[in-house]
């Protein structure tokens, strides 16, 4: 598989480091974070991006068949080469150059990524990508914070760098694949090469210029064990918005169910699910479905099965929204308040599971951006909201064996009547259009990640 322009653009996962500055037995980029191995999840980044066609992976030869187990688990349909590394970087490397066929590399980039970067983003892979056409080597970097110091064999200061020049480098590093094969073969011939970084390789034997491409700070390594406390830390507050999704028409002839169909967002889902060809199935507190007894959760989605004798996806977006001081509030009125909120998608995702699996389906439920931090007189409603992403993704590691995928939209203030109820009236244009949430829920159920938090935004909204 190529671009339009006759370029196929290769991925190298190098996964062969053996994590000894962890001081743990396990190497760091099998170590699980949020369901999934550390690994797992740099990969889903580069089998989510269209502009890549191949991954490879290096690997370090005795952690071969433990990462064959996993790609047997959790397939990752682009990985075509899995290498064994060696004893360096800069060996590593040389494997995954090597392994590109000779006829394709005049026609290749290469992005090489470490293993244990797992939170690189869709921007940064697209742009090293767009950079390569006019440029021969990328490299990924932000700006370095802290004051840089150069010091002698015995700990004194010899230099203080201008840092405004300076830069941390990250990974994916990229390189048109001839050129940075050349590079390599020039290091095996040279003695004096001590050269680790494939970006110096290209400056050392003056074979190009190296562009830079903004990173971020949340691009981590991790490589010390501190680094997976804030990796677990990252993982949990993380969301991404749906920079692109399926198609709206995947829901054609698809059977949905959605809890809360009556009003705000659920209500707009059914109407855009309708409009493309969904199968809409609506239930609702309204017509006698209330999601916080798990018995008319069931029988909603019995009928659904007697009625269509599958189901594709199921949405829950049922809740209510409370405000007062916690010490002030009745407890009746707090206990009705979780068990909507929270208990309802519990009642949800148990009855939905055994019935997704036979279509691999998927779910979502509702956060909100209140899920970060718990807010005063709304404390209720936003820690709910926050055991719901930690549900989310919990779940969608339970779960993914059995191929369902389970996220959360996370919109912004949305136009429904709840928030009416709750605000009074507001700018129109300073809310989110229950259309626009639709929409993203929609191409979240057919999307292929899973324990993702979905941000919906109103620059990101298209409807």
């Amino acid at each position: 598989m190529i671009n339009s322009n006759g370029t196929t653009n290769y991925a190298v996962i190098l996964a062969a480091g053996s994590g000894e500055r962890m001081g743990f037995s396990t190497p760091k980029q099998f170590l699980k974070l949020a369901g999934r191995t550390v690994i797992e999840h740099t990969l889903a980044a580069f089998q989510d991006h269209p502009l890549i066609h191949e991954i490879f992976i290096v690997v370090s030869p005795k952690d071969r068949l433990y990462l064959e187990e996993l790609l047997l688990k959790n397939p990752v349909p682009k990985v075509t080469r899995i290498l064994g590394g060696g004893a360096t970087r800069k060996d590593s490397s040389w494997a995954g150059v090597g392994a590109i066929p000779a006829d394709a590399l005049d026609h290749a980039n290469i992005l090489m990524h470490d293993a244990v970067r797992p939170f690189v983003t869709r921007r940064i892979i697209t742009e090293t990508i767009e950079a390569l056409q006019h440029h021969e080597a990328v490299d990924v970097a932000v700006p370095a914070v802290d004051t840089i110091i150069s010091v002698d064999d015995e700990n004194f200061i010899r230099d203080i760098p201008d840092r405004s020049a300076l830069r941390r480098g990250q990974t994916p590093q990229g390189f048109r694949a001839a050129v940075l094969k050349k590079a390599h073969e020039l290091s095996h011939a040279d003695p004096d090469c001590s050269v680790t970084d494939d970006c110096k390789l290209i400056l050392k034997y003056n074979l190009g210029d190296v562009f830079v491409v903004r990173g971020e700070e949340k691009n981590i390594k991790i490589t010390y064990p501190e680094d997976l406390f804030l990796a677990d830390k990252i993982f949990q507050v993380n969301s991404s918005a749906l920079e692109d999704g399926p198609p709206l028409r995947r829901i054609q002839d698809k059977v949905v169910t959605v809890f809360g169909a009556t009003k705000g967002i659920g209500q707009a889902v059914m109407e855009l699910g309708e409009h493309y060809g969904g199968r809409m199935h609506g239930f609702a507190a309204s017509s006698g479905c209330d999601v916080s007894n798990p018995e008319d959760v069931r029988l909603a989605l019995q009928h659904v099965m007697q009625t269509e004798g599958r189901i594709d996806a199921v949405v829950n977006t049922a809740g209510i929204l409370r405000s007062g001081r916690l010490a002030d509030r009745d407890p009746a009125d707090i206990e009705r308040e979780i068990a909507v909120n929270y208990l309802g998608s519990i009642n949800v995702v148990r009855a939905a599971l055994p019935l997704l699996q036979a279509t691999r389906g998927g779910i979502c439920l509702f956060t909100s951006s209140s899920f970060t931090r718990g807010r005063s007189l709304y404390t209720i409603y936003s820690s709910s909201k926050a055991a719901i992403v930690n549900l989310v993704q919990g779940v969608a590691e339970e779960a993914a064996p059995q191929g369902v995928r389970i996220n959360a939209i996370n919109p912004e203030r949305t136009a429904t009547p709840m928030r009416v109820e709750n605000f009074g009236p507001e700018p129109p244009e300073s809310l989110l259009t229950a259309r626009a949430v639709a929409e993203a829920t929609i191409k979240t159920l057919f999307a292929n990640f899973s324990g993702t938090v979905v941000d919906v935004r109103r620059s990101s909204a298209s409807l």
